[in-house]
């Protein structure tokens, strides 16, 4: 029996089009393409640990890729536990540890990415038992900032200073930072210039 070439070409034209819409329907974007981030604690983080560590590595070479790369593993993981924006996590770290060069207050042994408690000599800063615990500690206290009372944390209490924040005023975004988080009212933009730099691959 002879086939219909009628019939042949449409089969070859539905798999070609299931096989375009199959590849644009995959969320996973390619290791060197970034999307607009979002500035919005609560919303989901969108790059990759290899993407974070790219852009690490970029603005510290002195570090190990594969420490950096297991660190930012944390910030993706622990964030999504919380359901707090690991991008916007993971830039502010950036921002308060001199891509973790530190030299202020907290030391690097302190594994406090955040600055938490960090006042003066008397009070360098809170310390944890090890990097996965620090990155922890940081993620539950932005959720702290953004959440009511009633928003309980997923994984053990960690952060020493999670019901010092009175959640009388909640931060939506990076914005609200300033002077909240920080006393620095440029605080909210600095963290903008990171994630700028993230999605246009200014490293």
């Amino acid at each position: 029996m002879k086939k219909n070439p009628k019939i042949h070409h449409l089969f070859i034209l539905a798999a070609l089009i299931f096989t375009v819409i199959t590849a644009f329907s995959c969320k996973t974007l390619p290791r060197g393409q970034t999307p607009k981030l979002s500035r919005r604690l609560l919303d989901l983080g969108l790059l990759s640990p290899n993407q974070l560590a790219d852009f690490f590595i970029a603005n510290n070479p002195d570090k190990d890729y594969e420490y950096i790369l297991t660190f930012a593993s944390y910030y993706v993981d622990e964030a999504m536990a919380e359901g707090i924006n690991s991008d916007l996590a993971f830039a502010q770290m950036c921002l308060e540890t001199g891509f973790l060069r530190f030299g202020g207050l907290v030391q690097e042994d302190f594994h406090n990415y955040c600055g938490l408690g960090a006042m003066d000599s008397e009070h360098p800063g809170e310390k944890f038992e090890n990097e996965e615990m620090g990155v922890r500690a940081h993620i539950q206290h932005l959720q702290a900032y953004a959440t009511t009372e009633d928003v309980k944390l997923n994984k053990d209490l960690i952060d020493p200073r999670y019901n010092w924040v009175h959640k009388t005023k909640l931060v939506e975004d990076l914005w609200g930072l300033a002077g909240t988080w920080a006393s620095d009212p440029a605080y909210g933009q600095k963290l903008n210039a990171l994630l700028e730099r993230m999605e246009t691959q200014e490293y």
